[in-house]
């Protein structure tokens, strides 16, 4: 196929696989099974090549479903009414999700082989996403070389401090975080902030580099476009009346599975000297166990411990890597409900090694 041949798509050629030589020594107790450890690093190399085919059709597919649900959502807002609009904008803004997700994977250079075509898909899926390719890609590859790390904290993850922390700031200071920490914060006010107001701004930007910078702005100009072109074809009001729920869900969504895949009760942090990636991809990320419909709208990103032991794993290949991997099973696991029960928690306590509540401060 033309495809296979633009993208260099070889049937037995491999991704380079990125993973620690220390997999056999990442356990302290009976958590993974240790004989199993020895055959996991080459388990995960199966699931490391993308395929043109898969990818291609999770694009198509996805951007045609959100494409015809912001179509229904406009269509309803004239013939029936803008309630009835706000109903499609909940499917509209998981697919944003999804969209979201394929982006984040060109992040990782794991949707399709070659790293540009990568990169244009994911500036072009950034316009949508408001969200600047380059200056997310780098924070997030911080995340992930540094996610546990009590001493690495401050760029791509939500802001934790621990008990001693916390207990050492002043009235103002404990008052700030609790407000930040609230889930009205946390998961309504902070995501769509973060996505229509903190991304357009090219601050605070880690080690001040200039080409994640350029990255906001390029992005910024894109969306005005954007806005300035459907503005026209619908006019600005209405455009903004679709586009903002949709945006709320999705920024709302995306920090919620955000949060819950490392913010649960037996999570994993570690000062500098004794933290290990494979433990903070095994014991620090959960496998939020969704519902089909769910885990296909958020791009089976649940399956979170995988990605981040192995983030060159395309999305779609996380799901059977888990079914077929039985070491991967292995770890924290929570459902709808479970997760509910994590929006409490707020404080690392270093002494008990677990994620508490500000309830459970005041009760020690």
């Amino acid at each position: 196929m033309i495809v296979d041949v633009l993208f260099n798509t070889s049937p037995g050629r491999l991704v380079p696989f990125e993973m620690s030589d220390k997999l056999s020594q990442i356990i302290d107790g009976d958590d993974v099974p240790l004989d199993q450890l020895s055959d996991l690093k080459h388990a995960l190399r199966t699931y490391s090549t993308p395929s043109i085919r898969d990818s291609l059709t999770q694009l198509g597919v996805t951007v045609s479903l959100f494409t015809l649900s912001l179509i229904a959502m406009y269509a309803l807002m004239i013939n029936i009414g803008y309630w009835a609009a706000l109903v499609v904008a909940v499917p509209a803004g998981l697919l944003l999700v999804r969209i979201f997700i394929i982006q984040h994977d060109c992040g990782h250079y794991s949707f399709f082989r070659q790293k540009w075509a990568c990169d244009v898909l994911g500036r072009v899926l950034g316009i949508v996403t408001l969200t600047p390719y380059l200056w997310w890609k780098r924070d997030h590859d911080w995340h992930h070389a540094t996610s546990g790390n009590l001493d690495k904290r401050g760029y791509g993850d939500i802001g934790t401090l621990t008990v001693a922390e916390y207990m050492a700031l002043g009235n103002t200071g404990k008052i700030l975080y609790r407000l930040y920490r609230h889930p009205a914060v946390l998961f309504v006010i902070g995501p769509v902030y973060q996505f229509v107001l903190r991304q357009r701004l090219a601050i605070n930007i880690r080690n001040r580099n200039r080409s994640a910078a350029a990255s906001v702005h390029w992005t910024n100009l894109a969306v005005a476009l954007m806005i300035a072109g459907l503005s026209a074809l619908i006019g600005f009001v209405t455009f903004l009346k679709l586009w903002l729920p949709v945006i709320a869900v999705s920024s709302c969504a995306g920090v919620w599975m955000f949060f819950i895949q490392h913010q649960f009760e037996g999570t994993y942090w570690r000062r500098d000297q004794n933290w290990s990636f494979e433990q903070a991809a095994l014991k620090g990320c959960s496998y939020y166990k969704l519902p089909l419909l769910l885990e296909w709208l958020t791009g089976y990103i649940g399956y979170h411990h995988i990605h981040h032991l192995a983030s060159k794993i395309p999305n779609y290949k996380l799901k059977s890597c888990f079914e077929n991997v039985p070491t991967l099973r292995h770890v924290t696991t929570l459902n709808l409900w479970d997760s509910l029960k994590c929006a409490r928690l707020a404080l690392w306590d270093e002494d008990e090694q677990r994620l508490i509540a500000f309830t459970d401060l005041a009760h020690a």
